[in-house]
């Protein structure tokens, strides 16, 4: 029997977001999931493994809401950021029939969330310096519901302009949500567009534990909005989104202390990205550092020295991301410890 008979057919002609873990490598130097270079540790104090868990855990709700300002009705806690892009499609997209949109190059989920569920996507890339194409938008949001932008924008590491994000949130009025992908908010939190939920009711913000609270492995992602768009994703929401441990950890990690901790954490790490972009820019090899909000550095090369490949074989995992920014030769690094950075550069060194 054929089983691929049975698949969807849209599921059949996908292609599947390929991830740092799905890419794989072998090595001791890994730059290319932006992940926090160093392990927190954290104990269990929850042992009632033999129930279920809240389907909002309150205390997370509760904390989570506090560190972002907001009420606690605004807040919906998922299996990362990433179950949030896809709880939005499933609440407010009819498949074969509405749109969402997104502005490439940016984080490859929204697309493949998309596809997944059979609902249509527009693309509109942005401009030269990475900035919304508002007019082209403007053009193109006839049947979208939902509009993606991610600021700090991932793999680009910079800030969409704030007065854009406003102008766009005008433009959608009355049509469609605006979501702001705030996973790498932390590392420049004056940017945060939280604030502005009581005058936009159509705006929504993303959020994640994965990177600036150190914790990719636990799955644990916020959605922010004001209650309406809350209570459409809780009708599709999964019974028990986060297991007992994950919330037991998350609201350790959302405690005064591990808010602090984190943005020491953010600060070291801001201070390591600094460093690391003076010895990168030094090099002969490297054309340009772009400027960066998040934890990670965009780094264009030469375009006849095969830089990836060659500190791939040395064990030196990064993101190659010359296709999704349509420019040969560009590459992400997350920013790692010390050691790892000194690794790169000296690694950098030896090509000729």
């Amino acid at each position: 029997m054929d089983i691929n008979k049975l698949v969807r057919k849209n599921v059949q002609q996908l292609t599947p977001y390929q991830s740092a873990r799905r890419i794989g490598g072998q090595g001791d130097v890994w730059l290319n999931a932006n992940e926090y270079p160093v392990a927190p540790h954290f104990e269990l104090t929850e042992q009632t493994l033999n129930r279920y868990p809240e389907p909002q855990p309150e205390k997370v709700i509760q904390r989570y809401a506090q560190y972002a300002g907001v009420k606690t009705e605004q807040v919906l806690v998922s299996r990362g950021a990433d179950e949030a892009i896809e709880l939005l499609m499933r609440a407010f997209c009819e498949p074969q029939h509405d749109s969402i949109l997104y502005c490439p190059p940016t984080y490859g989920m929204y697309q493949v969330s998309a596809e997944t569920l059979g609902i249509k996507t527009k693309t509109v890339p942005t401009t030269s310096d990475w900035q919304l194409d508002l007019e082209g938008i403007k053009q193109n949001i006839d049947t979208v519901k939902l509009i993606y932008v991610c600021s700090p924008n991932n793999p680009t590491g910079n800030l969409i302009d704030s007065d854009d994000i406003k102008a766009l949130l005008n433009i959608a009025k009355d049509r469609a949500l605006v979501i702001i992908d705030e996973a790498y908010i932390e590392f420049s939190p004056e940017s945060s567009v939280v604030s502005w939920l009581n005058d936009y009711p159509h705006l929504v913000i993303l959020r994640t534990l994965s990177k600036a609270f150190a914790l990719a492995g636990l799955r644990c992602g916020f959605t922010i909005a004001n209650k309406p768009v809350i209570e459409a994703l809780q009708k599709v929401i999964a019974p028990y989104p986060l297991a007992t441990p994950v919330a037991d950890i998350a609201a350790q990690a959302l405690s005064k202390d591990g808010v602090n901790t984190m943005k020491l954490h953010v600060v070291n790490l801001n201070n390591q990205k600094g460093k690391f972009a003076n010895l990168l820019r030094q090099l002969p090899i490297v054309e340009k550092v772009y400027p960066s909000y998040s934890n990670y550095l965009c780094v264009k090369f030469q375009h006849d020295k095969d830089v990836f490949n060659i500190l791939w074989h040395q064990g030196i995992i990064l993101r190659d991301q010359s296709r999704s920014i349509g420019q040969q030769n560009i590459i992400r690094i997350t920013i790692g410890t010390q050691a790892d950075c000194e690794a790169v550069i000296s690694a950098l060194k030896t090509i000729k």
